[in-house]
């Protein structure tokens, strides 16, 4: 199958099953969670939801592709042998769903032999979804999107995340002390993979944070980067749990040094 062919089938898939996801998502705002825990600290959460929505695009993907592996949060690890892999997140900003706030998502993306080649974000509440293919550019609703033009940092309004982890969470608002001066202002919306949407659309200028896991950023990273955004660790790399900081190239070569500066990187 010639890689455009697959491309069309994985996005396909990925948009309908998120779409399935999060009617679920919608539905279960309306009715008491009847199970919360908790991930790695006590404000981490997780709802039943989140079980439930990863097993139906579990279910989904692999009763349409058999052979594909996928990749998901709530503990979905499964190998395959076609050389595609699924990577998803049912309920990006799980505490946002949790308190019924606007700024969850269904995140999937689809890597084959290694890259990330479809993403898809489907942002329920906002009635938005986010795609985009390797090389195709990106899309909301199915129109195309594209990054700021800001170039001035000053006037950048800048989104961010922060830890679920106390001691982490401390060195991050110390950065952000350090930051806010330099900026128009900060956002901070709860969801990694809406924030990079929000870079991928100019609704926020940049985004950054450490401590993202595949499934928080694959498919938003994509989404960002076939928008005009740079995606990358506070070293150029592909982001990583270490960091993420998607912004365009002209704000994106000033925040990199600042925020090595302010120690962003170990924060």
């Amino acid at each position: 199958m010639a890689r455009s062919e697959l491309q069309s089938e994985l996005l396909a898939l990925a948009t309908s099953v998120a779409a399935e996801a999060a009617t679920i998502l919608v539905e279960g705002l309306e009715r008491a969670r009847t199970t919360v825990d908790t991930k790695t600290t006590g404000t981490d959460m997780v709802t039943e939801m989140d079980r439930a929505a990863e097993r139906l695009i579990a279910d989904a993907i692999l009763t349409a592709r058999p052979g594909d592996a996928i990749l998901g949060e709530e503990g979905t690890d499964q190998e395959g042998t076609s050389g595609v892999r699924w990577i998803i997140d049912p309920i990006d900003g799980t505490t946002n769903y949790l308190y019924g706030h606007a700024g969850f998502a269904v995140s999937i993306a689809a890597e084959v032999e290694g890259s990330i080649e479809v993403g898809v974000v489907h942002d329920p509440l906002h009635g938005e979804v986010f795609t985009a293919a390797l090389g195709d550019g990106s899309r909301r609703n199915g129109s195309p999107i594209s990054a700021s033009t800001e170039t001035r940092l000053g006037h950048a309004l800048v989104a961010t995340g922060f830890s679920y982890e106390p001691d982490r969470r401390r060195r991050q608002a110390t950065v952000l002390t350090l930051l806010l001066p330099e900026v128009r202002d900060i956002r901070r919306m709860g969801a990694a993979s809406v924030d990079l949407c929000s870079v991928a659309c100019g609704r926020v200028d940049a985004y950054y944070e450490r401590g993202l896991q595949p499934w928080d950023h694959a498919a938003g990273a994509l989404i960002a980067r076939e928008a005009g955004a740079v995606v990358a660790d506070l070293a150029g790399d592909a982001p990583d749990f270490e960091f993420c900081l998607a912004a365009p190239e002209a704000l994106f070569v000033q925040l990199q040094p600042l925020l090595r500066e302010f120690g962003a990187g170990s924060a």
